[in-house]
């Protein structure tokens, strides 16, 4: 691109002897960039030129004038308008790339204000006229990668090794660049990023990765892009591109534009490489893969030779089976003739998902880096049926050709291997002893069950019993006699005595071999350590013993707190009747005996004709909620004899609970009716409040203040008093009657209020449907008093 000359100095500020040296220097630089970018575009706009007259079929006066007044009309640049002929006519990766970013871009193209078009062709142009790499570097900075604010460039080739060569950088310093001139592999860097991921990768600080790179200290805040450059799926290197602040987030035409720009560097790259690459018909050099092909013909394992196919876009789309050697056996049997020369991934598709072979298959050919994987399946179909076979996979690139050894371990070998493993596992031993020679044979793990070092001789059948428990020499007797008399098969358990002073359990199971006439030729059998089976069946003896014991325990303790809850509230009793009112009761114990309550009801006429009206609910379950619940209502009716109010006895009640139980805590509801009067003065302690119906209409007294019973020595409660009109139902519950897992209480209180308010035959009625249609469901105890006004 053409550049502004530098400003003439000021009138009597001219440099001298050295300075004036400097700036000639630089001028003469930049008249230099001035010439290559001009020629750069001549170079462009005569393309155009070129496109014009095979397009208009004039000469090429002609297209010159035709792109001069095409520029004019559109009101740009006449390199400009060549640039965009050119992408028009090319429809190449660089032309997708700028139209993208001009479909997609919103303000001016960049900050110089150049179209990225326009920038893209001039450094295309510019990176095909370099003669090395360094100059590839600099032509990037300059005419594509400043205008985007980078300050550095640098160009990685990678070896075979996954080690990182410098073979291009700009606007790094010569110091920086020697230091950086080669990176070992397996040296975390930034480079080497882009390489693991195969992918653009961001830093968007240097500072926060905290990763090593070329330029670092100048700039340690700065930004890195690094995009892998490659060509036909292969990764050459890696571009980096340097910025000297924190990198905000790119736009994608941004980062698109990156990429292109590493496939123009790929090329370069790829003059690097020692070996030849792929032709466009995805087949390699004839002689690339000469060497290889006679190689897999002497290995003694199952190998083939992969080379790469690449799709219509030049990326690589599968790889082709370029050669399979003798050893090759197909998990589908198909013969070697089908399957060489087929893409791998129609031979075995199932190799495509995430993961599998084929991806490894892909990242060594595009990193070179080997791989090695255990016990990877390689998979046909035959038909809708899969075949597998699994083995032990090593992948290498050679050139641009993979070698893949399928490695199927012997099965034998195998299987003997994994026998050795059970038998050592399961800690048994096998033996054989021959009946006519008298000679007995044992494994190593025999030798280690009995505590014998392997060169002690193995113990005969007959000589079981000295290294067995006394007690234990009857069971290996009749053992033994079912082995050799009876001879059929036989086991005993029994208590090995070792030398080293140590008792195991045995269990040792064996049968009689005969020979062809009948004979008993010899005696053949294993034995197991079960030590720690038979402590492990003495211990769930013992814990099976003490928890029957336990239930059993548990079994009378909620015998017991059901009888006695049933003995002072019957289920259903007969109804009551007092004067001005009539009193029923349902009361609906839990369905598991493990959950029985604490909730009480009780209605007692006083000394002075007014009538206790009282409900409660005592915490937990079991014998200790059952007795208390007996303390808390026998008290209640002994202290509402004194004629005090409910708010009073809720007090006392409250010292009764907190002072002389073990920690009792219960809620309740106390009223006090007046017959004569109709007045119901009440109070609550922490329970639900007691709901009014009057004719179709039921409602909920209010939540008056009140806190449990046992919480705290001295409480306040307060008593509210309620006009009650004839043919009123009053009605007083525990919250087993509306709790839900589900909902909150409130809105199972609502659900309540609209069943209480159906009309019913009768008291009893009422309270039936109540418990038939109420919402609960935690199977908890439920206690429900209504009390019918005269």
């Amino acid at each position: 691109m053409p550049q502004d000359p530098p400003p003439a100095p000021a009138p009597g500020t001219e440099p001298r002897g050295a300075g004036r040296l400097a700036a000639t220097v630089e001028r003469l630089r930049q008249e230099a960039l001035e010439a290559q970018s001009a020629a750069e575009g001549r170079a462009l706009v005569e393309m155009a030129k070129g496109i014009l007259v095979g397009r208009l079929g004039c000469g090429p006066t002609e297209a010159s004038r035709q792109l001069t007044t095409l520029a004019e009309q559109s009101g740009t640049t006449v390199l400009a308008l060549a640039v965009d002929v050119i992408n028009q006519s090319a429809r190449d990766r660089v032309s997708e790339i700028a139209q993208h970013f001009l479909e997609t871009a919103v303000g001016p193209p960049g900050p110089d204000n150049t179209a990225p078009a326009v920038r893209l062709r001039t450094t295309e142009s510019s990176v095909l006229a370099a003669t090395d790499s360094q100059a590839v570097a600099t032509a990037l900075l300059e005419n594509a990668l400043r205008p985007l604010g980078a300050h550095g460039v640098a160009i990685w080739i990678a070896a075979a090794d996954s080690s990182l060569t410098l073979v291009g950088q700009a606007g790094f310093t010569q110091e920086d660049a020697a230091r950086w001139r080669y990176v070992p592999p397996e040296v975390a860097t930034c480079a080497r990023l882009a390489l693991t991921n195969r992918d653009l990768t961001v830093v968007t600080s240097l500072s926060e990765a905290g990763i090593p790179t070329i330029g670092r200290r100048p700039h340690p805040d700065g930004g890195r892009v690094m995009v892998p450059a490659g060509t036909g799926g292969r990764i050459h290197g890696v571009l980096e591109i340097a910025w000297p602040q924190a990198l905000p987030p790119q736009p994608p035409q941004v980062l698109r534009q990156l990429e292109a720009l590493a496939e123009l560097c790929a090329h370069t790259l790829e003059e690097h490489s020692p070996h030849p690459a792929t032709t466009a018909a995805d087949a390699p050099h004839p002689g690339a893969v000469a060497e290889l092909t006679d190689l897999t013909d002497h290995l003694r394992d199952p190998a083939l030779v992969l080379t790469p196919a690449l799709g219509n876009d030049g990326r690589l789309a599968d790889f082709r089976i370029h050669h399979t050697n003798s050893r090759f056996v197909d998990p589908a049997g198909r013969p070697r003739s089908i399957v060489t020369g087929a893409r791998f991934l129609e031979a075995y598709p199932a190799a495509a998902e995430d993961g599998g072979l084929f991806d490894k298959l892909e990242r060594v050919y595009a990193t070179g880096e080997a791989c090695q994987v255990l016990s990877t399946a390689l998979t046909a179909f035959v038909g809708d049926v899969p075949l597998t076979t699994v083995a032990d996979v090593s992948i290498t690139r050679h050139g641009a050709a993979l070698l893949l050894i399928w490695k199927i371990e012997d099965e034998t070998a195998r299987l003997a291997g994994l026998l050795q493993h059970a038998q050592r596992l399961g800690r048994v031993g096998g033996f054989e002893q021959n009946v006519t020679t008298g000679k007995t044979t044992w494994n190593g793990q025999l030798f280690t069950l009995f505590g014998l070092p392997l060169t002690a001789s193995p113990v005969a059948l007959e000589d079981l019993a000295t290294h067995a428990h006394p007690h234990d020499v009857d069971s290996i007797g009749r053992f033994l006699r079912t082995l050799l008399h009876r001879r059929r098969e036989s086991s005993v358990d029994f208590r090995l005595l070792r030398p080293d002073g140590i008792t195991r359990h045995i269990r040792m199971v064996a049968e009689p071999v005969l020979d062809d006439r009948g004979h008993l030729h010899a005696i053949r059998g294993a034995c197991q350590d079960v030590s720690s089976q038979h402590w492990t069946e003495v211990a769930l003896a013992a814990t099976r013993d003490q928890l029957a014991d336990s239930e059993a325990e548990s079994a009378d303790r909620n015998r017991l707190a059901l009888q006695l809850q049933q003995a002072i509230m019957p289920p259903a009793p007969a109804p009551l009747e007092v004067p001005g009112l009539r009193i029923a009761v349902r009361y609906r114990p839990a369905e598991t005996e493990a959950f029985v309550g604490g909730d009480w009801y009780d209605s007692v006429v006083l000394p002075d004709n007014k009538i206790l009206l009282s409900v409660g609910d005592v915490a937990g379950h079991g014998v200790r909620a059952a007795t208390g619940m007996v303390v808390l209502r026998n008290a209640l009716r002994g202290l509402a004899v004194t004629g005090a109010g409910p708010a009073q006895l809720l007090t006392w009640l409250n010292s009764v609970a907190f002072h002389l139980t073990s920690h009792l805590t219960a809620t309740a509801v106390c009223g006090i009716f007046d017959p004569e009067t109709r007045t119901l003065r009440w109070a609550r302690a922490g329970h639900l409040p007691p709901v009014l119906v009057r004719g179709t209409r039921a409602g909920a007294f209010p939540l008056t203040g009140g806190m449990l019973l046992g919480a705290i020595p001295e409480p306040t409660f307060v008593e509210e008093e309620v006009q009650l009109q004839a043919d009123d139902v009053l009605l007083m519950y525990t919250d087993g009657l509306v709790e839900r897992r589900d909902i909150a209480v409130t809105d199972s209180l609502s659900q309540l209020l609209t069943v209480a308010s159906r009309t019913a035959d009768s008291l009893e009625k009422r309270l039936d449907n109540m418990l038939i249609h109420t919402a609960s469901d935690t199977d908890d105890d439920t206690c429900l008093i209504g009390i019918e006004v005269h």
